[in-house]
């Protein structure tokens, strides 16, 4: 049987995990600064992280939600304490597009509305109400197609009021990503979340803050909207939060109040998960990983700011994208396959790193280098 064949695959193996590295089945070593789509956020195989799911695995592995579970518990209480929001309520699911899923179904459920207002270039997930507010036809099947979604341009204030004016009685939620990443690293203004929070307040709509991928500690905040000193109502996470063990869920506001059966879920908040995102939590304390981001976030985009052939760099802590002259397009192949670095990429020229937050300086230092030594060796090919 073949796999089905949806991914454009790099012809390499791997088979090892440490840190900020990773080997293939030829024993090649490369330089990760991709972390698998800012999924490893304290570095591969960390190991506090590999006792407690491994301590778990020999208690219990799984049960469903019909029962208590005391860790689902514990994790709420962690990451209410380091997130800060500390009357928020916590719903477990499996993944970045399970959570934003579950935030667009409760929002109706709270506001009894249907329309949502998206942005453009926006990315928030493969399934069905995830991948109506995505903004890519490409990906969204027939079935996805629907009316109740409304794509506004990102920072546009005017545009956003315009629309609330117009139509915000019918207007159920706001999602928006703090940092836009699948795009190519495109910042959310404060000025512009702080303008959701209040045509959300005026029309009793629901803020949802996409935190799957600028979430977690990423851009030296918990969370990206975090800079904009606004609370949203909804926080979706997942990636980062367990370090590649799939986990997901939502902060929720007091104000939104549960039913029994508005939400569910089999594999959600299951025992193994649970252990691995207390795991990921108690490393990011006790090595300080969201200070660390925004310093060694802040070192690389100002040494990014100095290479010639960069044209322009964002992002905020470890969320950072570059986009490169176009005579430069191969960087990102040059990378892996001459210099034996991951990086992510943006079409057409843009390059995303979304490394360990635990990435060491000489790592950052050793990239920078091989990213210098990439970019001469493609201008020495266009002499």
């Amino acid at each position: 049987m073949s796999l089905f064949n949806v991914y454009p695959l790099n012809p390499i193996a791997i088979t090892k995990a440490a840190g900020s590295r990773v080997w293939d089945d030829k024993g090649q070593e490369y330089l990760d600064m991709y972390g698998g789509h800012a999924v490893i956020s304290i570095g591969h195989t960390h190991p506090h992280w590999v006792k407690r799911i491994e301590d778990q695995l020999h208690a219990i592995a799984f049960y469903s939600n019909s029962v208590i579970m005391p860790i689902q518990s514990q994790l709420a209480d962690a990451i209410n304490t380091i997130s800060g929001k500390k009357d928020f309520q916590l719903f477990l699911c499996n993944s970045g597009a399970e959570a934003n899923e579950n935030a667009l179904k409760l929002a109706s459920f709270h506001t009894g509305r249907k329309k949502i207002i998206a942005f453009k270039k926006a990315f928030h997930g493969r399934t069905s109400l995830a991948v109506a507010v995505t903004d890519n036809p490409s990906i969204v099947a027939p079935v996805n197609e629907t009316d109740n979604i409304i794509f506004l341009p990102l920072n546009d204030i005017a545009a956003l009021q315009t629309c609330f004016a117009e139509q915000g009685d019918q207007i159920a939620a706001v999602i928006i990503e703090g940092i836009q990443g699948v795009a190519g690293i495109y910042e959310a203004s404060d000025a512009f979340l702080q303008a959701i929070r209040k045509a959300c307040d005026d029309y009793g709509a629901v803020y949802i803050a996409d935190s799957v991928q600028c979430g977690y500690g990423r851009t030296g905040q918990f969370f990206a909207h975090d800079h904009a000193g606004v609370n949203a109502d909804i926080y979706s996470m997942a990636k980062g939060m367990g370090n590649g063990f799939p986990i997901g869920g939502i902060l929720i506001a007091p104000h939104i109040q549960a039913k029994f059966g508005m939400l569910g879920t089999t594999f959600g908040g299951n025992p193994l998960a649970c252990a691995a995102a207390l795991a990921v939590i108690e490393v990011m304390q006790k090595e300080q990983l969201i200070q660390t981001a925004k310093t060694n976030g802040d070192y690389l985009i100002q040494a990014l700011k100095q290479i010639q052939g960069i044209k322009e760099v964002r992002g905020r802590g470890l969320m950072i994208g570059f986009e490169m002259d176009p005579s430069l397009q191969d960087i990102r192949k040059t990378l892996l396959n001459d210099f034996m670095v991951f990086t992510g990429e943006a079409k057409p020229n843009v390059i995303r790193l979304l490394p360990s937050l635990a990435i060491t300086k000489n790592d950052i230092d050793l990239f920078l280098k091989r990213l210098q030594d990439a970019i001469a060796l493609l201008q020495q090919k266009t002499i």
